[in-house]
Order: C-alpha cells, then structure tokens, then sequence
C-alpha cells in the first residue's frame, strides 16, 4: 500500500489567525452579535456553525453567518495568512518518501483552495467540511495512515481511521489535551516531522 499522510489546515500548515480577527469583527459590527475575533482566533477548528451557536448566535441567523463568513473570506482573510513555520519541508518530506499529501480540513473546500494557491503549495487531496470522525472517514477512503494536526478533533479523527495521529502543539491544545485525545505522539511544531517521519518509516518497514 502506497503511503498517503494527511494534515489539518488551521494551525498545522497554515496561521489565519490576523484576519481571523478581523473577519470575525466584521461580522459583528455587521450584524451587532458578540462574536468575539481575538477568541475566535485562538480557538480554530470546530465548525462555523458550532462556534456561532457557542457565541449565543440566534439559530435562524446561523446560516447566514456561515454564508457571510465564507463570501468575506477570500478578501480578508487569505492575503493575511502565513505558512507554519516547517509545512512547506513536511509536506515535502512526504512526497520524498513516495507518498501522498492530502489536506483534510473543517474549513470551506473552495477557500482551502485559495491558501494552497496562493502558498503555491500541491497536495494530491483536498476535502474540506470535515471535523472530528468526518476526517477518520476520509483517512480510510484514501487509506492514510498518519494524521497530522493541531486540534483534539483531529486526533479523534486520527483514532477513528486507525490512522496514527501526529499532535503539533502550534494550535489552541497542549500536549497533554492531545495525548488524551487519541495521539500517539506531539511533537512542537512541523520542523520536527520530517525526522519523526524518517524514523516512523524505518521502525514499520
């Protein structure tokens, strides 16, 4: 079976966090509703539905805040996003070893899209919408084996598949909230995964 390793969006491969921010204040000086940006931020990756409700968001406006997040993304958001530090060499080191990327993420498939292209980054998959257990049933359908992200969702989703989950600390959980949720190991940040990569491919030869 060829290798395919898949990685979260969010705080794994890439920082949205400054127009984050301001994407969120903008709905709230739009709409009137306490959507607090800094919070937001600090707390990606459930869904947008989840977090307006969590915000107190009356249900029948959820769906068009979801619309209004995902129209206003592209200009606010995008252009102020950086890459993480070490994504560029992890999603390389994958491709050195013959393996498949794929990007599985909570975000809308179209505006992932948008921070690939504008990172110049290619990866062989890219579904988005998912979260927690969604992702576990995308790691199987393309049989990857290694899932690599910041969140506790992404390690459920890690465990679901059978896949090994890969926790980086660069996002809103710590080591130990990671480890309880299904990692099997955390590391700083994606400087430290061509290494783990190389060894976890020599111990499973």
């Amino acid at each position: 079976m060829s290798l395919a390793i898949g990685f979260d969006l969010d705080m794994t491969l890439i920082d949205p966090r400054p127009g984050m921010v301001l994407l969120m204040n903008t709905l709230a000086a739009e709409t009137g509703l306490d959507l607090p940006g800094e919070h937001f931020a600090e707390n990606l990756g459930p869904p947008l539905d989840m977090i307006f409700r969590g915000y107190g968001a009356p249900e029948e406006r959820v769906t068009e805040l979801v619309a209004r997040f995902r129209f206003l993304y592209p200009d606010i958001v995008v252009p102020a996003t950086v890459a993480m530090a070490g994504a560029a060499a992890a999603l390389a080191a994958v491709r050195a070893h013959g393996g498949r990327t794929l990007v599985l993420t909570g975000k809308y498939t179209s505006n992932a899209a948008l921070h690939l292209a504008a990172l110049s980054w290619e990866v062989d998959v890219l579904v988005g919408g998912l979260w927690a257990e969604g992702k576990g049933v995308e790691l199987v359908k393309h049989q990857a084996s290694v899932y690599v992200g910041d969140h506790g969702g992404d390690m459920v989703g890690a465990v679901a598949a059978g896949a090994v989950g890969v926790g980086v600390t660069t996002g809103p959980c710590d080591a130990e909230t990671l480890l309880a949720a299904g990692a099997e190991v955390v590391l700083s940040g994606l400087d430290e995964f061509p290494a783990w990569l190389d060894g976890h491919l020599r111990r499973t030869a």
